[in-house]
């Protein structure tokens, strides 16, 4: 009885200690400075480490006759700090864990004022735990070993959920820069996630002790023993172990082409094509992209790409988000991107993101390599026609630095080589310059500007030389708002030019000049609401401007007459938005609309046409004249994309798509060969923008632990106005392009497979495709009828498409790798009669692209030579030996008919007609 009588007057004691009313301002204070002001204030003594309350968030509340626990559970909510009173008015803080009066025995030792002090105030508080009665929590349990860094998340309560949220970033040591595609996982748990384009990650892990591991090739794993008791925030930062070497894989994150809800997609590493064998010795990553299917090229000396049955100009080329409107040099034969300073190539092909607009085949997203603010790196090679060069250089060191890369070509000798005696006068050139800087201000704010230039001169054949290029600007601000919510607004500036000097002294020199300018402000926003939920969204505004061309006379001599074609001038304007959905670890989706307003605008003269008659300089009636900035004609339209995904396995699944868009600019050309007199014109009130839906299913398996990828993939395609071109049709300094084509209907549609070997001494892939693309013209006009009104293949249909890449590893040193190619010839209208007129012979010809060139094939071959890999080098070199075209095929590029001396007579055109052997030395340090 007495022992009862004693707990209930401890009790009591306890109780009304506990309710001792406090009156204090902490309005405007830190955690720091409120313990402080309560001690004054009241009669408590905290025990506590000063670093836990480095924080300067701000407590904006006052207190009246309030408890010592309402007072402390206000100011600690956002913290991850707990307390814990005791008798003779001592609280105790401790940071994440709760005290439990049944498990711990408490010592408290208080520093004194002392010279020997460290930190006067500081006091250390030890916690043992009562053997008599261990605790049953698992976060208190871990056999992992002691050298394992353990970090503590969140703050322990009396009730915890059974999952929380842990996120942050990683980021490469080296370079301080975000590291995307990067494995964070519990193994044991099975649980993982990958970080996105900006490092980022979010993972739901169980309360209490995690495993977690950082992986990605070529950098040192980090495990982190993680008490998870809370939401919270965690970023890794890595250190690269090893030069990476000569694998060929083309997407090496494991299970993300089962995983990813977007269908279409194709990721290539730049690092990863340096072994493929290429024409001249140079790398390229576009033309590595035509051997995966569905993207096409019309032959060798083409210009641009076919994806999905669609025309090169429907193809939007990226450089770190800014438009690059010719990707191609020397006669299409190496693209326009320099492969040192390219990181990696994401190619759309079937839902487009959201965020990407203005063209209706496919994005090829070129992303360039970030500066090293550590130290001086570069890399460089020499071959028989091109060199490059790129330095990485560090200006704040682990804050900002400088991509600087160039490329030059000397080949005038390959023209003299060609058996062509028209070319053995001939000359052609190109270079290309890119610099890229940026600037971390802080974790939150990156800035980023990027410069890009590219010039080819030529002169084939003739005293007309031909100059064209590309001028790019850029510059991205990233700003990461909080955990979830991150942002880049991007400024850039795009244009591309051709001039065309004559100079053959004669009284018809001239000088004729082109160029086209895009401004574009974009703002885009991504917000995680969870790990299975993410929203991207923003708005994205882009100013036209043409010059069509003009022309002046060259000389004192010249009889030519100046002339302009009138300025074009546009605004683009488009929201958008896409959502990114797990609603199960089997069901995701990715959906998305983007509406765009496109709106031609003054100064200009348009034409009004006869309704009742076909377009040409017959049928005008009249002109309309509108003011400079004056909007003559609106065109909108909302596309919708939409994707998914359902996994019956980890390493099998199966994806659908459906997505619809709009393209109010237009390529104009008509033929197939690279030519630098193409030009680009915009929608106005006779011409409209084409217009596309395509709707795709695939099924995507990976075998033996996702060293073989398999995947097929159908799709059909519906095209609106498609432009095509009245036959003999002109556009150079043509005022009235609208009279020179027609526009119409077309369809695609076909079947791609792909297999491929990621890892071990043999590896590489097989891709084919079968594919067909359709054009329709008609008309209530004969003149604009073509084919009968009948569906007709477009130029660039070629059924069959097979593409074989393959790097056997002889040695760690040493390999071969070789790629063969072939495709169905393309389209060609023959003539299939003729009849002779006053002596001459001219020819009947049969329906457009009726009859077919011979099929193209081609084998190439080459020998990889590594130094050694030792880690400590100055340098790492590599040697390539190549051949292209082993089998000296005399692949037809075009076949053509003329009358000359009163015979029709057919020829035969073809570029590289024999073996091309090359030999590349590449640096890199």
């Amino acid at each position: 009885m007495k022992k009862f009588l004693f707990l209930v007057f401890v009790i009591f004691l306890k109780t009304s200690y506990a309710q001792k009313k406090i009156t204090v301002n902490l309005n405007n204070t830190n955690l720091k400075e409120a313990i402080l002001l309560i001690e004054k204030n009241a009669n408590y003594q905290f025990y506590y480490l000063d670093s836990w309350l480095n924080t300067n968030q701000p407590i904006k509340e006052g207190f009246k006759d309030s408890t010592i626990e309402t007072i402390l559970d206000s100011i600690f909510k956002n913290s991850e700090i707990n307390y814990y009173i005791i008798e003779n008015n001592k609280i105790i803080l401790t940071k994440n864990n709760k005290i439990h009066d049944s498990n711990y025995l408490y010592t408290v030792t208080e520093y004194t004022t002392t010279e020997n002090t460290p930190n006067p105030k500081d006091s250390l508080i030890e916690i043992k735990r009562k053997i008599t009665k261990p605790s049953s929590n698992p976060i208190f349990t871990s056999r992992e070993p002691i050298k394992i860094k353990t970090i503590k998340i969140g703050k322990e309560g009396n009730t915890h959920q059974n999952k929380y949220t842990l996120s942050g970033f990683v980021k490469n040591t080296s370079t301080n820069k975000p590291i995307e595609n990067l494995l964070i996982i519990n193994k044991i748990k099975n649980i993982y996630t990958y970080t996105n384009d900006k490092g980022y990650y979010s993972i739901n892990l169980p309360y209490g002790v995690n495993m977690i591991e950082a992986i990605i090739p070529g950098a040192q794993t980090s495990k982190t023993k993680i008490i998870l008791l809370g939401d919270g925030t965690y970023n890794f930062n890595l250190t690269e172990t090893s030069e990476q070497l000569n694998e060929v894989i083309i997407q090496s994150n494991a299970k993300k082409n089962i995983k990813s809800s977007i269908t279409g997609i194709t990721q290539i590493k730049a690092e990863d094509i340096k072994t493929i064998p290429q024409v001249l010795g140079e790398r390229d990553i576009l033309k590595v992209a035509t051997t995966l299917p569905g993207i096409k090229n019309a032959g060798e000396g083409s210009d641009g790409v076919n994806v999905r049955g669609g025309k090169s100009d429907q193809n939007l080329f990226l450089i770190d988000k800014s438009t690059l409107y010719n990707p191609t040099h020397f006669l299409g034969l190496f693209s326009a991107v320099n492969p040192f300073t390219t990181k990696d190539l994401k190619v759309y092909k079937g839902n487009i993101p959201a965020e990407f607009g203005g063209r209706i085949s496919s994005v090829f997203d070129i992303v360039t390599k970030n500066a090293n603010t550590k130290k001086i790196a570069g890399e460089a090679s020499i071959g028989p026609v091109t060199s490059n060069i790129s330095l990485k250089l560090p200006i704040i060191k682990e804050k900002s630095g400088l991509l600087l890369g160039g490329r030059s070509t000397y080949s005038d000798w390959l023209l003299k080589a060609i058996d062509d005696n028209k070319l053995k006068n001939s000359s052609a050139s190109f270079f290309d310059l890119m610099g890229k800087y940026s600037h971390q201000f802080n974790e939150n704010n990156t800035i980023t500007a990027s410069g890009y230039y590219s010039q080819d001169k030529y002169s084939i054949a003739s005293d007309t030389t031909n100059t064209y290029g590309n001028k790019i600007f850029s510059l991205n601000w990233f700003h990461k708002f909080n955990d979830k919510t991150s942002g880049n607004l991007l400024l850039s500036n795009s244009s591309y030019f051709f001039d065309i000097d004559s100079e053959t002294n004669t009284n018809k020199d001239f000088v004729l000049k082109y160029k086209i300018n895009e401004y574009n402000l974009k703002l885009s926003l991504k917000y995680l609401l969870s790990k299975k939920h993410q929203f991207s969204y923003g708005i994205d505004s882009k100013l036209y401007k043409i010059n069509p061309g003009n022309i002046t006379p060259k000389g004192n001599k010249s009889i030519i007459t100046p002339f302009s074609v009138q300025q074009e001038k546009a605004l683009e304007s488009s929201i958008f938005i896409s959502d990114d959905i797990s609603l199960t670890k089997k069901l995701s989706f990715n959906a998305g609309a983007r509406y765009t307003i496109f709106s031609a605008l003054g100064k200009s003269s348009q034409r009004i046409y006869d309704p009742n008659s076909p377009l040409s300089d017959a049928s005008v009636i009249g002109y309309k004249e509108y003011k400079n900035n004056e909007i003559y004609k609106t065109y909108y339209g909302l596309s919708l994309r939409f994707s998914s995904r359902y996994s019956f396995t980890d390493d099998f699944s199966v994806k659908a798509s459906l997505s619809n868009g709009y393209q109010f600019i237009h390529r104009l050309t008509n033929n197939t060969s690279a030519s630098p007199t193409d030009t680009w014109k915009l929608s106005d009130s006779n011409i409209k923008p084409q217009e596309a839906i395509q709707t795709s299913l695939g099924f995507h398996k990976n075998l033996k632990d996702d060293m073989y990828e398999l995947s097929i993939e159908g799709y059909y395609k519906k095209f609106k106005n498609i432009l095509d071109y009245k036959v003999g049709a002109s556009f150079l300094l043509n005022e009235y392009i609208e009279t020179e084509v027609l526009q119409g209907p077309g369809e695609s549609y076909g079947i791609e497979f792909l297999a491929r070997k990621n890892t071990g001494r043999l590896n590489g892939w097989f891709s084919y495709s079968y594919s067909r693309a359709f054009l329709r013209l008609d008309s209530k006009y004969p003149e604009e009828i073509v084919n009968n009104g009948k569906p007709f293949p477009t130029n660039f249909d070629k059924p069959h498409d097979l593409s074989i890449v393959a790097n056997y590893k002889l040695t760690k040193r040493f390999s071969l790798s070789s790629n063969f190619s072939y495709q169905t010839g393309r389209p060609i209208t023959y003539p299939t009669g003729k009849y002779i007129y006053q002596g001459n012979e001219y020819l009947l010809y049969s329906n457009r692209n009726e009859y077919r060139i011979p099929d193209y094939y081609r084998l190439d071959i080459g020998l990889n030579v590594e130094g050694n890999h030792k880690l400590k080098k100055l340098a790492h070199s590599f040697w390539n030996i190549s051949i292209y075209n082993v089998l000296g095929r005399s692949n037809p590029y075009a076949i053509y008919f003329v009358t000359k001396d009163g015979k029709a007579q057919a020829y035969q055109s073809s570029i590289f007609s024999k073996p091309i052997p090359t030999i590349t030395y590449n640096i890199k340090f």
